[in-house]
């Protein structure tokens, strides 16, 4: 029997999905996904400026080059998330999305769940968390149970590292996300 500890699917496809947060010029939050069929990667995302347009890094995103508070200017925030990168991406290249899994560093944002639903994706799987306020939250809840996605949290960048280059950003005012609340 070998010795080597061979990691849990969910622990090398989150793995996976914070080295695709790694591509992300985004100056408040990098953020991976990755689509996984039969065990087998189709698609990747990550987030950033649309295809042709400036990166965030080079001024290309204004909301990103202002000093907006943390979760504001949304309305006219360039980036495409990486949860729908990856979806339109599979799209693109023609590859179906129908009973899927998303793997994505960060709890898919309400515009991005509608699309997995979209998509056809049956199960998300997230690391770290984005909560909502309590009626937004428990719309959000009524959609995953209406669509029969299944979601659950894999903590992975709890208990492992995860490298510099992908971890949360600060630009501005703090992290994009406020911190973890105790329940």
């Amino acid at each position: 029997m070998s010795e080597h500890a061979r990691p849990s699917w969910d622990d090398y496809y989150i793995n996976i999905a914070w080295v695709v947060s790694s591509r992300s010029n985004c100056l408040r939050r990098k953020v991976g996904a990755i689509i996984v069929e039969e065990r087998r990667i189709v698609s990747t995302g990550f987030n950033g400026t649309p295809f042709g347009v400036k990166n965030c890094d080079e001024g290309g995103c204004p909301r990103c080059a202002s000093d907006l508070p943390r979760q504001a200017g949304y309305d006219w925030c360039l980036c495409v998330h990486a949860e729908q990168n990856a979806i339109a991406l599979a799209a693109r290249q023609g590859t179906a999305t129908e009973g899927s899994l998303l793997y994505v560093t960060l709890r898919p944002c309400f515009g991005c769940l509608k699309e997995a639903v979209q998509a056809g994706v049956r199960e998300i799987v997230y690391d770290q968390p984005f909560g909502y306020q309590p009626d937004l939250e428990e719309t959000y809840e009524q959609l995953l149970a209406q669509s029969g996605i299944a979601m659950r949290r894999h903590p992975y960048s709890a208990t492992h590292p995860v490298a510099p280059v992908a971890t949360p950003m600060t630009h501005g005012h703090g992290e994009e996300m406020p911190p973890e609340q105790e329940q």
